[in-house]
């Protein structure tokens, strides 16, 4: 644990490292439906989506990573049980009912934007008051919107393509 990055810290540090472990568990969880995702899935597109969902499963393995050893750093522990992960996250996995392209989006859409709206509020929680959380938040942050984004483009393309087979 580090002690200046505990000592710099200018909000409850214990309130901060569970905001963290959510996060944490939420990260894990959305590595798992992206990467079950990219193993189920069916349907038009399905050959462009499974790249593009182990690509955003990859990432969130990464955030996962950044956000334990912030956990650490501040002389928390990270979750350590995959059982804690469900209970623990406000983002929750969800499974899916069907595995056709369309379905995998939305549910991974949902989810998205439940981490974007995590993130900024940390970023606002720690503007100003612990640096670096704000900057692995701000990070993160970013990579969810380009997940969205990513994910809306291809609701957007599926939708096409449905109109077009239509004609």
């Amino acid at each position: 644990m580090g002690e200046m990055a505990k000592k710099i810290v200018k909000i409850d540090l214990e309130s901060l490292i569970n905001t963290l472990n959510e996060a944490y568990a939420e990260e894990w969880l959305a590595f798992y439906q992206y990467w079950l995702g990219s193993k189920v899935a069916i349907g038009l597109q399905r050959s462009d989506l499974v790249g593009e969902f182990i690509e955003h499963a990859n990432e969130e393995l990464k955030h996962a990573g950044w956000l334990a050893d912030r956990i650490i750093q501040l002389g928390g522990t990270p979750l350590i049980r995959p059982s804690e992960w469900e209970a623990k996250a406000h983002c929750k996995y969800l499974a899916p009912d069907n595995f056709d392209v369309a379905s995998l989006l939305h549910d991974n859409l949902e989810a998205e934007r439940c981490a974007i709206s995590r993130y900024e509020g940390l970023c606002i929680e720690t503007d100003g008051h612990d640096y670096e959380t704000f900057r692995i938040a701000e990070k993160i942050l970013k990579e969810e919107l380009e997940h969205e984004q990513e994910l809306e483009d291809f609701v957007a393309d599926l939708e096409m393509a449905k109109r077009f087979i239509k004609e």
